[in-house]
């Protein structure tokens, strides 16, 4: 037999996805994966109803569905407070995960370097060797998950093509700053780099912090490569719906992309989820408060368990230190958690660039119900680690 790349040598499958799968073999509340279990707004599922009898059930236009990008383009107009055109600026992908690949694939050759920071969502890291090429990492640091400027523009002298900006953060929940920001587009400029953004939780904020579209930064919208999707704003994560959004030249290219890797998204579903993107804005204001409640709920139960965390200011994660427990391997920790308590979270080492175990991902986006009953399960867990390490 053949040999395989080097490449996918390099890294390892999903650790999100592996846990999920572990929580159907036990049973366990999945809090790991974060996808919600509650359904989305009625209008996307009466227009799913709709599109699934009437259609359109063939091939859309590659680059995405002329209604979908218009509506799109007016709602990302108006969030973003710049002019979006539907016809240049726009490439609807097969999820944000797609997203990511193509602006990757767009803005790097084979050797160029990616700034990354870390904790980062797995697929960055990927993303970045699929496309030949090499990540630097720039630490966020725990608890606050902030970064230092001095390593931030270490990173820079090593002249990247991009860096990645995942904002607000998964899995660290941070809500970058506007000096943070303002630092890292001075930098780009400096460097001539894009900067990739995944602003896929634009809309889940818990005041006071303001979410600030990179773009939208004085002389970015040129180098801003802006990636995100329907899947958490509307909790449609089984839809695939994602899109980039820049400058035509780019726009141009990610479409060749896009076009080679997936042809395009669903037809039947972009039609659809024109009824969500035509939501007013009140439709957002609940949403954050809504999180707001969940975020709190849960939370609560973290306190009243006595566990420490990082409160989070966007997104819908929740990085728990468990280092009290002792446990050599966090990974080790989350299987005995699935098993023992019922609870599947993400090892936190599965994020993190520097060699760190002491935390593990949950995350909110369940019911109050679901909520409760993995927060009922987690008050339990210091005595059965007690029993554990006694046994």
């Amino acid at each position: 037999m053949p040999s395989t790349s080097h490449r996918v040598s390099t890294f390892t499958e999903s650790v999100i996805r592996s846990m999920t799968r572990l929580a159907n073999r036990h049973g366990a509340i999945n809090l790991s994966q974060g996808y919600p279990d509650f359904d989305p707004p009625e209008a996307l599922r009466i227009a799913a109803e709709h599109a699934g009898r009437h259609g359109p059930h063939q091939y859309a236009v590659t680059w995405g569905a002329p209604g979908f990008r218009q509506a799109l383009a007016r709602k990302q107009s108006r969030c973003m407070g710049m002019p979006i055109d539907p016809d240049e600026d726009i490439v609807v992908t097969c999820g944000s995960t797609e997203a990511m690949m193509a602006a990757m694939m767009t803005a790097c050759n084979p050797g160029d370097r990616v700034v990354v920071f870390s904790p980062f969502y797995e697929n960055y890291v990927a993303d970045t060797i699929l496309s030949g090429a090499e990540p630097i990492y720039v630490p966020l640091r725990p608890p606050a998950f902030t970064f230092d400027p001095d390593d931030l523009r270490r990173a820079f002298a090593q002249k990247p093509k991009a860096l990645i900006l995942c904002n607000p953060a998964n899995p660290s929940g941070r809500v970058f700053t506007r000096p943070e920001l303002d630092l890292i587009a001075g930098l780009a400029e400096e460097a001539d780099a894009f900067v990739i953004t995944d602003e896929v939780y634009e809309h889940i904020l818990y005041a006071p912090h303001r979410h600030v579209y990179f773009a939208s930064l004085p002389g970015m919208a040129s180098r801003t490569i802006s990636c995100s999707s329907l899947s958490k704003t509307y909790s449609i994560t089984g839809w695939r719906l994602g899109y980039i959004i820049a400058a035509p030249e780019i726009i141009a290219d990610a479409r060749k992309v896009h076009d080679f890797l997936t042809v395009g998204a669903a037809a039947p579903l972009q039609e659809a989820a024109i009824a969500g993107l035509e939501l007013p804005d009140s439709y957002y204001a609940g949403l954050q408060a809504s999180y707001t409640a969940k975020r709190e709920l849960f939370l609560g139960y973290l306190r009243r368990a006595g566990l420490r965390f990082s409160e989070p200011e966007g997104a819908y994660y929740v990085m728990v230190d468990v280092s009290e427990f002792g446990w050599a391997s966090d990974t080790a920790f989350c299987e005995w958690l699935v098993r023992e308590v019922g609870v599947a979270a993400v090892p936190g080492s599965s994020f993190f660039r520097e060699p760190e175990t002491r935390y593990i991902r949950c995350h909110f986006a369940k019911r109050e119900e679901t909520l409760s009953a993995a927060g009922e399960r987690l008050l339990t867990l210091r005595d059965r680690a007690r029993r554990f390490s006694q046994a």
